[in-house]
């Protein structure tokens, strides 16, 4: 995690080379249809594109990279999920005619993680990604964008301002996302490496979970840090990877504890609940963190309470509307000592090692 808050917090800006394996083939006139685009369960939508890192330029605020699950609706044609609030929604919503956007598929793992990430508007992703592994970027050759030089696929369109079907899509937390009407996304251009490796993420298994929580991790860390001492953040499977997470702290100050909670939904917006505790606690261990509750924690004193907000939509218990951000009640738990109190009764009380050596004659 803590080298993802190096980069995070001092990102590098790529070189643009004038060539690129991405653009070893051009195809002009594309046929999603020769990829091997998965349909993935019963019961989804369509066929979908899952390891699609997608970049976009807004013009008030530059580049954006980040991912949109895309369901194939026809030979050169997808619709893209596009989430509410989120900068390529955003963009897309401000701007009039279509937004050009290339889809990069097959990329490294510097990239994968970084558009994931999530920083603040107008921080480069690819930059982020560049800090944790070198990453070239070549223009695109339809579009004013770049993408990574060694992707293994590109595909070059416009997210249009006609709507199409979107969903069922099986997602992250394994319960089944709604179908829904989002942006229809035109392929004009392909470019690959001769020897083209299609990659693609199995929605709500062990990768995806990762890839999606993981990098939320520097980002609530980001957050927490400045308002306390952040020591270490998880964000948990149990939650999906996504909607719940543990917040470490050296509480120095007697409000911190609540202070870390607001900052970890400023650096995780989708995150519905998350518990902040000690140093003394060991953060991957769940019994643990659960004793830290049972012991640290009173509901009355301790326990905030934020109903209304805005939420994730992978949440199949928020409040979802079309065209709108899905609420939900977010919580938070304060598991740290109290501060003007006799901390010894809060200590974990720890046996002795004993050396049996000493005891034999």
């Amino acid at each position: 995690m803590f080298k993802l808050v190096a980069a995070l917090r001092n990102p590098n800006t790529p070189k643009v080379v004038d060539k690129a394996a991405c653009h070893e083939v051009i195809v002009k006139n594309p046929d999603l249809n020769k990829f091997p685009i998965l349909f993935h369960l019963d019961g989804d939508g369509g066929s979908y594109g899952s390891a699609t890192v997608c970049t976009i330029k807004d013009p008030d605020t530059g580049r954006n990279v980040s991912y949109h699950r895309l369901m194939q609706i026809g030979k050169n044609k997808f619709t893209a999920r596009l989430i509410a609030k989120r900068q390529t929604r955003t963009t897309y919503d401000k701007i009039k005619g279509d937004l050009e956007m290339a889809v990069c598929i097959g990329n490294s793992v510097a990239v994968m993680v970084a558009a994931s990430l999530g920083p603040p508007s107008g921080v480069d992703e690819f930059a982020i990604a560049n800090a944790l592994d070198r990453t070239d970027l070549v223009k695109c050759v339809t579009k004013d964008l770049e993408v990574p030089a060694d992707s293994e696929i590109v595909l070059e369109g416009r997210l249009t301002k006609d709507l199409d079907k979107e969903g069922p899509y099986v997602d992250l937390t394994e319960t089944r996302d709604f179908e829904r009407q989002e942006p229809v996304f035109i392929v004009d251009c392909i470019t690959h490496r001769k020897d083209a490796m299609y990659q693609a993420l199995i929605p709500g298994r062990f990768e995806h979970k990762i890839l999606m929580g993981m990098p939320k991790e520097p980002t609530i860390y980001d957050e927490g840090s400045k308002v306390c001492e952040c020591k270490n953040v998880l964000v948990t499977m149990g939650g999906g990877s996504w909607l719940h997470g543990i917040v470490q702290i050296k509480k120095k100050h007697p409000d911190d504890g609540k202070k870390a909670i607001e900052a970890s939904f400023n650096g995780h917006k989708s995150m519905k609940h998350v518990i902040i505790i000690d140093d003394d606690v060991d953060i991957y261990n769940p019994n643990a963190v659960e004793w830290a509750i049972a012991t640290r924690f009173q509901g009355d004193k301790d326990l905030v309470i934020k109903p209304n907000q805005p939420g994730s939509s992978l949440d199949p218990s928020s409040k979802q509307e079309p065209g709108k951000k899905a609420l939900t009640c977010k919580v938070g738990v304060d598991a740290t000592i109290p501060f003007d109190v006799d901390k010894k009764k809060y200590e974990i009380v720890r046996y002795k090692k004993v050396n049996i050596n000493d005891y034999i004659r």
